[in-house]
């Protein structure tokens, strides 16, 4: 699969942005496992142009997650224009733009997937970034906003008339959040369209390797992004991409391997933030991670993980995780 020049190669996976999920120290665990291509947390574009230091410290890239899309999101043209080209600035491989943010207070104010209502404007605003940028631009979004206005098939048609190169749709539409199951007739509808010449990203509910494989062979899609199923586990992309090779499950690794890669991610952020703030950025991924599951009595220990404020009481919890996590057998399978 290609994004302009960007050769991702065959059924690659990719890196869903998400916000307060997708930094670069995540990123770089995320690439490590194997995705093909992460994407930055999604950058508001007002807040780019006000120059919010928050949202400027996102644009960084690291040359080891390379290649990467900054995603930016918002609703008038001018200040989409004007983003695109700071973000192109930062040295992206792809510019990706939101249309899919279901959250009320993006949506809710007419970004996101709330320009789903307004699918007119949503091209005027691609049509101009294509325009004003030389990097490659790519939308995602959902089937529509609700379920009695999917117009993703016709949609996918007009993006691809304005110059994107490539669309990734999210199998849901707007009213749905992420509830019920994502629908991916739609998704290859879009794909099975004579008409559409551009790569087609498949996302939603993707969690296993065999989900994955499912994906490109019954919908002919041809990346497949995952979101969050890789919170508190980077190395998914390990495990799916093994499937995706083998049609075999990888071969258990043992449970310590696990929590050293907590650590390091923990490491990481307070490396490129600071302890305070690299440990509150920590907090989703060890509250998510699926290895501390199922551990008896293991509450006190999570809570008292999630509540640590500096490394060394945070990697003290963590190791005592670990002890309660190895008297329970040596390896983890990632479905037990």
């Amino acid at each position: 699969m290609k994004i302009g020049k960007v050769d991702l190669g065959e059924r690659p996976l990719l890196l869903a942005p998400m916000e307060d999920v997708t930094d670069v120290a995540f990123r770089l665990l995320c690439k490590r496992f194997g995705a093909d291509m992460v994407y930055t947390e999604f950058l508001s574009a007002d807040a780019l142009i006000r120059q919010v230091a928050g949202t400027t410290r996102k644009l960084e890239i690291d040359p080891e997650e390379r290649p990467v899309a900054i995603q930016i999101y918002g609703r008038e043209v001018e200040p989409m224009v004007e983003a695109a080209r700071i973000a192109e600035a930062a040295g992206p491989e792809v510019l990706d733009l939101n249309f899919g943010c279901p959250v009320k207070r993006v949506a809710g104010k007419g970004a996101g997937s709330g320009m789903l209502r307004c699918p007119d404007q949503m091209l005027r605003i691609v049509e101009e970034i294509v325009k004003a940028v030389k990097i490659p631009v790519t939308v995602k979004t959902r089937l529509g906003w609700d379920n009695d206005s999917k117009i993703i098939v016709t949609l996918a048609e007009a993006l691809q008339d304005v110059g994107i190169q490539a669309l990734t749709i999210h199998g849901r539409t707007r009213a749905q959040m992420y509830t019920g199951e994502a629908d991916w007739t739609l998704i290859g509808t879009v794909k099975d369209n004579p008409r559409m010449h551009i790569p087609i990203i498949g996302n939603g509910d993707i969690t296993t390797g065999e989900e994955a494989r499912l994906a490109f062979d019954r919908y002919g899609v041809d990346g497949v992004m995952v979101g969050r199923a890789t919170i508190g586990q980077p190395w998914i992309f390990e495990q799916m991409k093994h499937y995706l090779h083998t049609g075999e499950e990888l071969p258990l690794r043992a449970k310590a391997f696990y929590v050293d890669i907590l650590r390091q991610l923990v490491d990481n952020n307070i490396r490129k933030l600071d302890e305070r703030r690299g440990i509150l950025h920590s907090r989703r991924h060890i509250a998510a991670s699926p290895i501390f599951k199922g551990i008896d009595h293991f509450r006190p220990v999570r809570i008292a993980m999630l509540r640590a404020t500096t490394r060394e009481e945070l990697f003290a919890e963590i190791a005592h995780a670990e002890e309660l996590l190895l008297a329970t057998g040596e390896y983890w399978a990632p479905q037990s």
